[in-house]
């Protein structure tokens, strides 16, 4: 969160009017296919989940630290949460930004559910020496390699998570949900299509949509190490083509929930709409203020969110 002012207008001159009519560019011709032979392979690795007790207490769950294996032999770390009381029918595996996570959180509004939270490869409990944690460097990563680009790793890793769920809790087959924000939303809408076991989505304020776009407008966050990147490389398109959000949801089939920033600093909103626009299924839209960002009415809206989500993830 920030409460200085930026350095530019965060909303970028657009309205919600003009915000819900931001497009998504023209995706390759193998984009469908790119992914799909990510995702057989990647469904070829055993994931081999490790469970230990993690050192939080909470009355309602039992709280795990875990460790799984994803693929290019990285190990990734994170935390589960197992309701102590009540049954166990439904699963939620939930993506962090690029700040990484430093543990589980307890309030999510959905009950009976077992949920874990992985750490993206390169980052917080995922540290790699392979890999850069940094967020401006982190995004960077085998940029000017399509096949080697860290996001597609990142992708990896969240199917995977849904991989080792299951082998924890088998009973959560087909119902299983994603939430994701920010770096984890973006990632949720380049994993979602192809990912049949994952059945209701959350994306807030979801990056990596409509990379055209964010590379004309300054940010904070980590498309601004890729502008960077691009006026001092050019060519970046090449690889990011594959890697757009907005392209991705245009294949996205299941209900997705998006809260997308009507002014954010760090995800500009063209690219956070420009998901949601895209949406080819089931879709609901929750307007914030502003992301990435306080503001005071920040804490009303979260409330307002998080009830809102509840109702959603409901038929779960």
């Amino acid at each position: 969160m920030i409460s200085a002012k930026p350095p530019f207008d965060p909303t970028y001159g657009y309205t919600l009017e003009s915000l819900l009519r931001v497009d998504c560019p023209e995706e390759p011709g193998d984009f469908a296919e790119f992914w799909e032979t990510r995702y057989r392979r990647a469904l070829s690795v055993y994931p081999n989940p490790e469970l230990s007790r993690g050192k939080d207490v909470h009355p309602d769950f039992d709280v795990y630290d875990v460790r799984y294996r994803s693929t290019d032999d990285y190990m990734i770390g994170g935390w589960l949460l197992s309701p102590k009381h009540g049954p166990i029918r439904r699963g939620l595996v939930v993506g962090h930004g690029y700040g990484g996570r430093e543990g589980p959180d307890f309030d999510l509004p959905v009950g009976e559910a077992v949920v874990l939270f992985p750490c993206f490869r390169g980052l917080s409990l995922s540290r790699d020496p392979r890999l850069p944690d940094n967020p401006a460097r982190h995004v960077l990563h085998g940029i000017d390699r399509r096949d080697r680009y860290i996001l597609g790793g990142c992708v990896e890793d969240l199917w995977l998570a849904v991989s080792a769920l299951l082998n924890v809790f088998p009973q959560v087959e087909g119902h299983i949900g994603y939430s994701g924000i920010s770096f984890g939303g973006g990632i949720g809408a380049l994993a979602l299509p192809w990912e049949p076991r994952i059945r209701m989505a959350h994306l807030n304020v979801p990056t990596f949509g409509h990379h055209p776009l964010r590379l004309a407008l300054p940010t904070l966050g980590s498309g601004e190490a890729v502008r960077r990147y691009e006026r001092r490389h050019g060519s970046v398109l090449e690889t990011l083509r594959y890697y757009d959000a907005a392209c991705a949801a245009r294949h996205i089939r299941i209900p997705v929930h998006v809260a997308a920033a009507l002014s954010d600093p760090f995800v500009a909103p063209p690219g956070q709409f420009a998901i949601y626009n895209a949406l080819a299924g089931p879709k609901r839209l929750f307007v914030l203020k502003a992301g990435h960002s306080d503001y005071p009415e920040r804490l009303e809206e979260e409330r307002a969110l998080l009830a809102e989500l509840g109702a959603f993830f409901e038929p779960l």
